[in-house]
């Protein structure tokens, strides 16, 4: 995976910090005790620009420069995909990594909601994964509080006009499975999307869980709240699949 170009200095109190899990005053206290070499050299100074090109190591061990990471993560309810809400644990929380604060998701789930999360460092890529322009598909499996109108369907596909804008959602595919389920499945991705369709047609979703992004579905292996890396292959099939 390559290094993106924004990504080709850092100072090295926040490169020592984000390898070695340390705080960056743990990290100044460490480069001020000379125990850190770039190039052969002790630096003290924790403002001291490093590249991916130089080595770098503390008490004698090599470190990696940071690369990008990318997670699917089986997302459990009462967890949030944003940082600012202070009643709920973020999702990044649930990886116990280093890196872990520097993900962001690719596509939201709300607290209420449960599912496939994808959870990257490499912005370039979320942004090409959930541009509207792209049109990517987006799975979801619905419990609803009404039965179900079969009629929904045709309107659904037709597009449905949401009570913020007067131009209707994309053509979505609906398939009933019983009088209280169904899949759905959107090629965009307003704001609370799925619930606020089945509300203009007097519905009310009850419970949502996302099964896919695109070509990737959601790891039957993972228990909510787990997570795994992606492959190289998965990473490139889910931006050009």
């Amino acid at each position: 995976m390559t290094i993106s170009a924004s990504a080709t200095r850092m100072r090295l109190d926040r490169f020592v910090s984000q390898e070695l899990g340390l705080s960056r005053a743990q990290a100044k206290r460490l480069l001020s005790q000379g125990r850190a070499h770039v190039d052969g050299e002790v630096v003290r100074d924790p403002a001291h620009g490093v590249t991916p090109q130089q080595a770098i190591s503390v008490d004698d061990a090599m470190l990696e420069w940071p690369r990008h990471h990318y997670l699917m993560l089986h997302k459990p309810l009462g967890v949030v995909c944003s940082t600012s809400d202070p009643t709920h644990t973020p999702v990044h929380q649930l990886v116990d990594r280093p890196w872990a604060e520097r993900l962001h998701a690719a596509g939201r789930l709300d607290a209420d909601s449960s599912g496939l999360v994808l959870l990257t460092s490499d912005g370039a890529w979320s942004h090409a994964l959930t541009s509207p322009r792209r049109h990517c598909d987006k799975h979801y499996r619905v419990r609803l509080s009404q039965p179900l109108d079969t009629a929904l369907v045709e309107r659904f596909a037709a597009g449905i006009v949401l009570n913020d804008s007067p131009v209707p959602t994309l053509p979505a595919t609906l398939i009933v499975l019983d009088s209280h389920n169904a899949r759905i499945v959107l090629r965009e991705g307003r704001y609370h999307q799925v619930r606020r369709m089945f509300a203009a047609c007097g519905n009310h979703v009850d419970a949502l869980h996302r099964e896919r992004i695109g070509p990737l579905p959601l790891d039957s292996a993972l228990a909510p709240g787990q997570w795994r890396e992606l492959s190289p292959a998965e990473v490139e099939l889910a931006t050009h699949g």
